[in-house]
């Protein structure tokens, strides 16, 4: 990567941030490697499997918008600072569970849906911050591709630190570290040093502005196109993830080991498809690229159910989830250019409801599948409607590139904040 890839990282609120959840999501994928390995050794079950990524989810599909609303009417920074510091203590209570030997099934699904309340809240806020740690606009494409290259980065190495942990110390001490983990983004925000941010007094309340935000998507046809394919694609295809405990033990007859090298691989692959993102030039067509990033992704998610050979389903959860990461980049990278200032904390919490709201729903259903029909032919099944609905919204992105052209003239017309779009159609 050359030095123009990380141009956003000369700006000091950035880099704290990028360096503060850098380290504390190496913490958060240990935490996630951890969650499904423990349920999975303590039930044998994929339904278990599907219910507790469900409850951990299902608060994002339904409190996100809120969470939206309410940071587009307060401060980012405190509604992230607050939220970060819940997460904390519900890694700490996790923590405190495992370690003294008092938890169930149970235990752990309580605390799961806990950390997905505080997540509607505090991934809204997250992306909605980012725009405020940079000087110049002309950057947020890079700010975003280098968060996502971060995110992607961390869970690389987290799969793999918690490999070794999980098989050496334990599920508790991978809790024990995600909780230490967020001393370093708390610290990371006390530092920055953030202009206050200016809300004009409002009269509605969150729910009117909720539904104002829902009418604003339905008025830009760019927008809500590429949030309906995430709603899509994080339905049917990202779910694949919840098996792969699964995979690890009953299809390669492996360990703990196996079920760190999935996870690995496929952060490896996530971490080229930000690399790439990261070093996009400037006025590439992100529509076409949501397109076929999603088709690889689901193309890929096939090759990898039916292969019974090992090294060759790394190779193929790979380049899935290079595909996946590219087209989760795009469609920030799209919303995050082409929505007015004032609207951006709902818009974002719709995204945000679209593609973590939906797996929960995707997680339970395919776990109650796999439950009677098996974990491969289930994950196949995904790739295939993932396929058929990137293939049904091509033509709704095709005219999506001729109306983001009309929206951003009233865009220009209405506001002076507007972002210039990377591309003029799909």
């Amino acid at each position: 990567m050359n030095l123009t890839a990380l141009r956003a990282l000369r700006y000091p609120n950035y880099k704290l941030y990028f360096s503060g959840q850098a380290i504390s999501l190496i913490g958060t994928w240990m935490q996630r490697m951890a969650v499904s390995w423990l349920v999975f050794s303590l039930t044998h079950s994929e339904l278990m499997l599907g219910l507790v990524v469900f409850a951990g989810q299902i608060p994002i599909m339904l409190l996100s918008p809120y969470g939206g609303a309410l940071t587009d009417r307060h401060s980012r920074y405190k509604v992230l600072f607050y939220t970060q510091i819940a997460s904390m203590i519900q890694a700490g209570l996790l923590a405190a569970a495992v370690l003294s030997g008092y938890y169930n099934v149970t235990i752990i699904i309580v605390l799961s849906v806990v950390l997905g309340i505080i997540n509607a809240f505090d991934t809204p806020a997250r992306q909605s911050l980012i725009i405020n740690l940079i000087d110049d606009k002309k950057d947020l494409p890079n700010a975003i591709a280098l968060n996502s290259s971060m995110v992607t980065l961390a869970r690389l190495l987290g799969p793999v630190a918690a490999g070794f942990i999980l098989s050496s110390f334990g599920e508790g001490i991978c809790f024990l570290i995600n909780f230490l983990s967020f001393i370093a983004v708390i610290a990371s925000l006390m530092l920055m040093k953030i202009k206050p941010e200016t809300r004009l007094p409002s009269r509605q309340n969150i729910w009117q502005g909720l539904q104002e935000g829902y009418g604003y998507l339905q008025q830009h046809t760019g927008l809500r196109s590429v949030i309906l394919l995430m709603a899509c694609i994080s339905f049917f295809v990202m779910p694949y993830s919840t098996f792969l405990p699964v995979f690890a033990t009953n299809i390669f007859h492996g360990n703990v080991g196996t079920f760190s090298w999935l996870n690995a691989v496929s952060g490896l692959g996530a971490l080229a498809g930000a690399v790439y993102m990261a070093t996009l030039k400037p006025g590439s067509n992100l529509l076409k690229l949501i397109a076929y990033s999603s088709a690889q992704f689901a193309v890929s998610l096939i090759l990898f159910a039916i292969t019974g050979y090992f090294p060759l389903a790394l190779c193929f959860i790979m380049a899935a989830e290079f595909g996946m990461l590219s087209q989760i980049a795009a469609t920030n990278t799209y919303i995050q250019t082409h929505v007015d200032e004032n609207m951006r904390g709902r818009v974002i919490s719709y995204y945000v409801m679209a593609f973590q709201g939906m797996q929960p729903i995707g997680s339970l259903l395919i776990g109650l599948l796999a439950h009677y029909f098996g974990a491969p032919l289930i994950v196949c099944t995904e790739g295939i409607a993932g396929v058929i609905a990137v293939t049904c919204f091509i033509p709704y992105l095709k005219k999506a590139g001729t109306a983001t052209r009309r929206d951003l003239r009233k865009q220009v017309i209405t506001s002076n904040k507007g972002l210039k779009p990377l591309e003029n159609g799909f």
